[in-house]
């Protein structure tokens, strides 16, 4: 037998591992991908005139959310039935902050839909009956 065999075996072996990368750290894993987190949502002040008339409904905004958390695009995808609860909802929703969505551990921006309720209260507020005598719901 030739003796310069295991020599030549391991010279093989060791530049076969190498080139597989074998001599290389491992390479770091890549973070989950993460959705878009809501963070500060206040919702939209509703104007005592419209609580007390009894009118509501949602409003149904599309977001584009982007990589620093805050709304880039705001979009009426269905509206309340009251144009002034839907300008109010989208002017809302621009003010709100969001943890953004990661793809391999960045920021990207995402896309989502938010509803935004204006629900009339069951028992009339004390200022809608200053309302109705004609007077500011503050006097």
């Amino acid at each position: 037998m030739n003796r310069r065999f295991p020599a030549l075996f391991c010279a093989v072996a060791t530049a076969t591992l190498a080139a597989c990368g074998g001599s290389q750290p491992p390479a770091e894993p890549v973070p989950a991908p993460t959705e878009v987190a809501a963070l500060d949502t206040p919702p939209p002040q509703y104007p005592i005139e419209l609580a007390c008339a009894g009118i509501g409904g949602q409003t149904v905004l599309g977001l584009e959310i982007g990589v620093e958390g805050a709304p880039t695009r705001v979009d009426l995808v269905r509206g309340s039935g009251n144009a002034q609860l839907d300008q109010l909802a989208q002017d809302t929703v621009r003010t709100w902050k969001f943890r953004p969505a990661t793809r391999a551990g960045q920021p990207v921006a995402q896309k989502i839909q938010v509803p935004v309720n204006f629900t009339p209260p069951a028992v009339r507020p004390d200022a809608c009956f200053a309302l109705d005598a004609g007077r500011s719901p503050t006097s």
